[in-house]
């Protein structure tokens, strides 16, 4: 509960949303367990942002697709009560199912007009075998889907980014290209913990009109530094490369002796 003069007022949920790729090429070059591994790394950093932040309840829950799609994670659970449960790779790539399943859940009910905008991140190292385009319809269909923050992180070089921008909705916002099990887990982390941070502001919990979009959203700006950038100050550098969107990386730092995807 956050201390107001003359009374408290409760905190506001945010539903924070894993839509994982678990489909057989994820199996390849140890994929699924560097996401598996960089989500268990960022879960204590999600705690701390929540803990900073007493005006949201972050809850946290996560789908998986590859046959089909289901709830990985079904429950939206506190934060600092959520653990991971390690995914397993295997069949197609049903991107679209995903988030048709996500589109049910941000439906009204369950979820509260009094919520602040979900975070979606979507995770894949392929293209689609289904019909992306009707479940990111179904997706927008939804109030919430419109005013979601949605990222978007591609593991190796096969993935469809086109299909991925169509799904974060936002041309200043690039799918984070993650090319190793280091930069994964760099993006995985600021994904849950910038991104987060920023969508949990009391800025972000201003109301938002029904079918308005994330346009007043506070969405990060920086990138993720490579790993053990730092400013002068000893602070990690995220800041973007002169002339690179916002929440890009350098094209030129992709292609890099780390690179393994």
């Amino acid at each position: 509960m956050i201390k107001r003069p003359g009374g408290e007022l409760a905190s506001r949920p945010l539903h924070f949303i894993w839509i994982a790729d678990s489909s057989g090429s994820m199996e390849q070059d140890g994929k699924i367990q560097s996401l598996n591994t960089a989500i268990r790394e960022a879960v204590p950093h999600m705690k701390k942002v929540a803990e900073d932040n007493p005006n949201a309840q972050v809850l946290v829950r996560a789908v998986k697709f590859s046959n089909g799609a289901q709830w990985h994670i079904s429950q939206p659970t506190p934060v600092a009560d959520f653990g991971w449960t390690d995914l397993v790779a295997e069949g197609e790539t049903d991107m679209g199912k995903g988030l048709e399943l996500v589109a049910e859940q941000l439906k009204m009910p369950p979820m509260s007009d009094r919520a602040l905008p979900p975070v979606l991140v979507l995770v894949s190292d392929g293209q689609p075998t289904d019909d992306f385009d009707a479940g990111l319809k179904a997706l927008m269909d939804q109030p919430w889907g419109k005013k979601a923050v949605r990222i978007a992180i591609s593991i190796g070089r096969d993935v469809d980014d086109e299909v991925l921008q169509k799904f974060i909705g936002n041309s200043e916002l690039k799918p984070l290209a993650a090319n190793s099990p280091e930069a994964l887990v760099r993006h995985i982390k600021w994904a849950s913990t910038a991104v987060l941070k920023s969508a949990s502001s009391p800025a972000a919990g201003a109301e938002v009109p029904a079918g308005m979009d994330t346009a007043n959203v506070p969405i990060p700006t920086a990138a993720p530094a490579p790993a053990g950038a730092a400013t002068t100050a000893g602070t990690p550098n995220t800041a973007a490369p002169t002339g690179t969107p916002a929440g890009t990386q350098d094209p030129n730092d992709q292609n890099t002796i780390d690179d393994v995807w």
